[in-house]
């Protein structure tokens, strides 16, 4: 379980293997610099809002972005929901899934500053059970952020698919 330190800074829960089942999603897709993150996830949620609305579609989860490669100057990623059907494309939002098989686990809690650090203790965890990390991995926003929320209070669970 997560929790926070005598410090009040955020901390990590412990590592863990899960298998997961293949899951519909409804996604906008792009290639955003690290500086237009926020903006793209904030575009990206309206029109997703707009379609669920438009085609009554009801989302099965909080919001994830899933990463497609190794982060750089730019991220090829997609933000979306696991959705009860298939949404019909419209105004960026396509189909997508989140793939099912075995990934690492770890519920980063705190800032999303904090994440880049999260990332890279579940990859040392991976590769020091001799499994191999995924191109792809995704984030999921269990809490939502909102604008008077202190930041220590997020959640953020983060998956990354493995294999021997």
């Amino acid at each position: 379980m997560s929790s926070r330190g005598f410090d009040g800074k955020a901390s990590t829960s412990q590592p863990e293997l899960v298998d997961l089942e293949p899951a519909t999603t409804a996604v906008v897709r792009g290639v955003v610099p690290m500086s237009g993150l926020r903006e793209f996830f904030d575009a990206s949620c309206g029109a997703l809002a707009r379609s669920f609305a438009a085609q009554q579609i009801t989302t099965l989860s909080p919001a994830f972005g899933l990463y497609h490669g190794s982060p750089s100057e730019t991220l090829d990623l997609e933000v979306g929901f696991v959705t009860d059907q298939a949404v019909r494309p419209e105004a960026g939002v396509v189909v997508g899934s989140l793939p099912g098989g075995r990934v690492a686990r770890l519920t980063h809690s705190g800032s999303f500053d904090g994440l880049g650090a999260s990332w890279e203790r579940l990859h040392t965890w991976i590769q020091a059970r001799g499994l191999s990390a995924g191109e792809d991995r995704w984030e999921t926003y269990v809490t939502q952020p909102s604008p008077d929320m202190d930041p220590r209070d997020l959640r953020t669970e983060l998956d990354w698919p493995v294999a021997d």
